[in-house]
């Protein structure tokens, strides 16, 4: 192997594909990205086992191919190693199976690699009539949502992504029992086969962060795992295996007291509410209700307290005193992009709905907490 490539051409590219690296990889060629390099262009691979993301450099965009071969380098220097290179311009030249010198005409390096005939034969296989969806679109979907995904292993399903497909209609649910976001969109053409999969939060995150544009998403979904090809990147993950919860029967159909606001006013007062009770687990502040007047407090014991009043606009008899995890509200009023919400209320101990005032599409739901 031996070749030369523009140094931002490869650097774009393994920025992505080494989104692809675990730290907690057991198999020790999985620590580093192959090179691949054919006549008709570099393939870059990098893998967990469970997430495979592939970037395809055509040969036309690489500025000489000498000879070709396969290499794989390791992660943990080779990307710093191709940024801070004093040239533009980037060569690349294989000494043997586990040695490549990498070098411009100012300096070089020479590295030990991993052995190529250890890496795992992973299949990146497409389907012919795969999903369609803007990568913008797809962008929103999974930034919506995936803040709600659960950390907590203990209920695994829930560490992940829930997409739905049924007809044009594409549902992407998260929750980790305490709070829950559903967006849906429809989808331009629809699909024959319903879909109902989930994806690992983590993996689900890292596909969010390579998607930039509105060029087509083709998503291929199989029994076990999916593949998600975008402009020369192909992205496949494995899907949790088990039942997502039906949560559809978590949100309210009807409420009591519906509450019409201006986001940034009431993001505010929840936002400066909530600095006294930063430190604290749940960061629990209270909203009460009466009058047409809302009111945001905050307490700590050590520290003091503080109150908040905003403009609010609802019925008369709208009476409520409840409290809630100042965190989780915040992480569900960025997703909103309107300025007038509503907040739908029933109880203190019922679910606290936030929508736009006309997005029907995005749900965010957070389940209250009981003070005494």
């Amino acid at each position: 192997m031996k070749f030369a490539i523009d140094k931002n051409i490869l650097l774009e590219n393994l920025n992505n594909v080494v989104r692809g690296i675990s730290t907690k990889n057991v198999i020790p060629v999985l620590n580093g990205i192959k090179f691949e390099l054919k006549e008709d262009g570099l393939t870059l691979t990098a893998s967990d086992s469970e997430l495979t993301i592939e970037s395809f450099i055509e040969s036309k965009l690489i500025r000489n191919i000498e000879s070709t071969g396969t290499i794989i380098i390791s992660s943990k220097y080779i990307l710093d190693i191709i940024r801070k290179m004093p040239s533009d311009v980037i060569n690349f030249e294989m000494m043997d199976s586990l040695k490549i010198k990498i070098y411009s005409d100012f300096n070089q390096y020479n590295l030990n690699c991993l052995d190529p005939t250890e890496y795992p034969a992973i299949k990146l296989i497409t389907h012919k009539d795969p999903i369609v969806i803007k990568a913008d679109v797809l962008k929103e979907l999974i930034n919506q949502t995936s803040f709600a995904i659960s950390t907590q292993e203990l209920r695994p399903i829930l560490t992940g992504l829930n997409m739905k497909i049924n007809g044009d209609l594409f549902e992407v649910i998260a929750t980790d029992s305490y709070r829950l976001a559903k967006k849906n969109i429809k989808l331009d053409t629809p699909v024959d086969t319903d879909v109902n999969i989930v994806i690992p939060g983590k993996n689900i995150t890292e596909l969010e962060h390579i998607l930039v544009d509105d060029e087509d998403v083709y998503m291929n979904v199989f029994n076990n795992r999916v593949l998600f090809q975008y402009k020369n990147i192909k992205f496949q993950t494995n899907i949790l295996s088990g039942s997502y919860p039906n949560t559809s029967n978590l949100i309210p159909t009807e409420f009591e007291i519906i509450v019409q606001t201006k986001k940034s006013e009431f993001m505010g007062a929840v936002d400066r509410a909530a600095l006294l009770t930063q430190g604290k687990d749940k960061n629990i502040i209270k909203m009460k209700i009466e009058n047409k007047e809302m009111i945001i407090n905050s307490y700590a014991s050590e520290i003091g307290k503080t109150e908040e009043r905003v403009v609010i606009d609802t019925d008369e008899k709208s009476a409520i005193d409840i409290s809630f995890s100042a965190r989780y509200m915040m992480d569900a009023l960025k997703t909103i992009k309107d300025e007038d919400i509503l907040i739908l209320l029933n109880n203190d101990v019922k679910p606290i709905v936030i929508k736009s005032l006309t997005d029907e599409s995005l749900i965010q739901l957070i389940l209250p907490i009981k003070t005494y």
